[in-house]
């Protein structure tokens, strides 16, 4: 990594949201390591076009967050390209119903892995660097951290914890890292996408009545990365006005 340059982690990365911080934090001059944990080709097209912009200014970090050892792969991964870190963005997460009654002890231990114990052991593992370079962690969280999403009990739990890791870890950690989080609302729809029905409710209840854009989220990242130094401990809604409607 070039000196006086800020680096970037930025995990679930190749495509989506992830993939539009990526390339927002990418043209504000950062240097980005762009994680991912199956869609390597994704990931590895998004670095060569950054790199194609800027030689040697974008990396692929491939783990499994929720696997046993997986970010201790990560963390080990990171300190190979850098030796500071100035933003980690905990973007990775997974999204599928639990309908109490009938969920699964494996579904609850993969959705809170991925969700919210990844981000809170991977933002631990790299403290050091963190703190070396008075750093900045922000956690994507979801409208839905906020009020339940019918059906999908232990997402909507995994999300209100991370909800509360934000503000428990900017207590605690600063004032040498700040901890901020972005609470986006409907912004795409998920590869499951619901029926028309449904999708009408939601921009009914949505009060600029549209889907939000990935662009949104990674300018909400930013801000919180790289303008807002005397900002932490917050969660910054991103959902049109969906909260307003819940």
């Amino acid at each position: 990594m070039k000196t006086g340059i800020k680096t970037a982690l930025v995990t679930g990365a190749a495509a989506r949201i992830g993939a539009a911080v990526v390339r927002a934090l990418h043209q504000r001059g950062c240097s980005v390591l762009i994680h991912c944990h199956s869609n390597r080709p994704g990931a590895a097209s998004l670095a060569d076009s950054l790199n194609e912009m800027r030689p040697d200014s974008a990396w692929v970090l491939c783990a499994d967050l929720s696997a046993p050892g997986g970010v201790e792969q990560l963390v080990a991964a990171c300190s190979q390209h850098t030796e500071h870190l100035d933003v980690l963005v905990n973007n990775a997460s997974r999204f599928y119903p639990t309908v109490v009654g009938e969920t699964l002890p494996y579904q609850w231990d993969d959705l809170i892995s991925s969700n919210l114990r990844g981000p809170y052991f991977l933002s631990q593992g790299l403290l050091r660097p963190l703190r070396a370079a008075a750093g900045v962690i922000i956690n994507i969280l979801d409208v839905h951290a906020q009020r339940p999403m019918a059906g999908h009990a232990v997402y909507s739990i995994s999300k209100a914890g991370l909800a509360m890791m934000t503000l428990a870890l900017a207590r605690e950690l600063g004032p040498a890292i700040r901890v901020n989080a972005v609470s986006p609302g409907a912004i795409l729809w998920p590869q499951q996408a619901p029926d028309e029905a449904v999708k009408k409710t939601i921009l009914e209840r949505t009060v600029l009545g549209r889907l939000g854009e990935p662009a949104d989220i990674a300018s909400a990242v930013v801000y919180l990365a790289l303008d807002a130094p005397y900002v932490t401990g917050q969660i910054l809604a991103v959902d049109g006005g969906r909260s307003l409607n819940m």
